[in-house]
């Protein structure tokens, strides 16, 4: 006997929304049709996504590649919508919680400074050697006079959507230097966001729906972890890093710079289940696109969509240097 039957709406309502593992609910819901039905028909899978994921609530329509058949009444395109929805919200929450976790820059797009470019270039922080060759590899800003002048570096990650557990940072040694000085920051604070899609006359403006903590850094040559208190989706694809408090002078200018060797951000990109569709109205509220339904502890490492040749990262950042030092 199925007890659903049994019991009013609020009190099965109650007892399913305890359920805090995506796992168990999909497992609920294929107990039987009845118990199947009222999962979708109460957006539990939905409301589940938003309580893990607060960020997510930007999210509030479903499509699919392929857009099913018109339907003949409007119980039926209720009912289908339902559907649809309660598969989306399923696997994001599966995605959400149990995909690999894995680098998730997928590209450097610009810094708020260069001091040499393009030898000197935010495009050296992807690679995780200090030297390639004999080579020197780092980002440098621009000198100061105040230590106080902050830094920012901007990345593309792997897909819309990004769980992000962790970042990591590696301040450069110039070893080539008297003494070897170390050219990191006071602290380190990250953002993340998506373009500002309102603002279409405005270039590189970007939202940021999440701001950290200040991190301490050290002025220590090695790779530096900053783990999030909890996991932080990143709606959009954009993150940003901003480094505060210069610590170090060069000897020869007496200048403050920061030189970073290598950013990296850990996490579960989502790239491949998901694409996030523009909001049409004044609510900002973003279309969710489903483009694959692959079980998401399944995916490859493979980057999400093509990345830009090497030739037109170096012009496009070029342009953004001679743009914010103009001749």
């Amino acid at each position: 006997m199925d007890f659903v039957n049994k019991l009013d709406t609020d009190t099965f309502l109650s007892i399913l929304s305890r359920l805090h593992d995506p796992s168990d609910l999909v497992r609920a819901s294929g107990v039987s049709r009845s118990w199947r039905d009222f999962v979708i028909r109460y957006g539990l899978s939905k409301n589940l996504c938003f309580k893990l994921f607060h960020q997510l609530t930007c999210v509030d329509r479903v499509n699919e590649e392929s857009s099913p058949a018109s339907s003949t009444s409007l119980i039926d395109d209720t009912t289908k919508l339902l559907e649809r929805e309660h598969r989306a919200f399923a696997l994001l929450a599966k995605g959400c919680t149990s995909s690999p976790i894995r680098s998730c820059i997928a590209d450097a797009i610009s810094a708020s400074s260069t001091d040499n470019f393009p030898e000197e270039s935010i495009i050296k922080t992807l690679d995780e050697r200090v030297k390639i060759g004999a080579t020197p590899s780092y980002w440098s800003s621009s000198g100061q006079h105040k230590a106080s002048v902050p830094e920012t570096l901007l990345y593309k990650l792997k897909g819309d959507l990004c769980v992000v557990t962790e970042f990591s940072i590696h301040p450069f040694q110039a070893y080539f230097q008297p003494g070897s000085p170390i050219y990191s920051s006071h602290y380190v604070r990250f953002r993340l966001g998506h373009l500002d899609n309102k603002n279409s006359l405005e270039k590189n403006n970007y939202v940021w729906t999440y701001t950290s903590q200040q991190f301490a850094m050290a002025q220590e040559n090695r790779l530096q972890n900053f783990k999030l208190p909890e996991p932080v989706v990143c709606v959009g694809g954009y993150m940003l890093i901003e480094f505060l408090g210069r610590v170090q002078t060069q000897e020869t200018d007496g200048l403050y710079y920061i030189c970073m060797a290598h950013v990296r951000v850990m996490g579960r990109s989502l790239g491949k289940s998901f694409r996030l569709v523009d909001p049409e109205d004044v609510s900002g509220k973003f279309g969710l696109k489903v483009v694959s339904y692959c079980d998401p502890k399944e995916m490859g490492e493979e980057e999400v969509g093509q990345r830009p040749s090497r030739q037109r990262r170096n012009l496009e950042q070029l342009l953004h240097f001679m743009r914010r030092h103009p001749v």
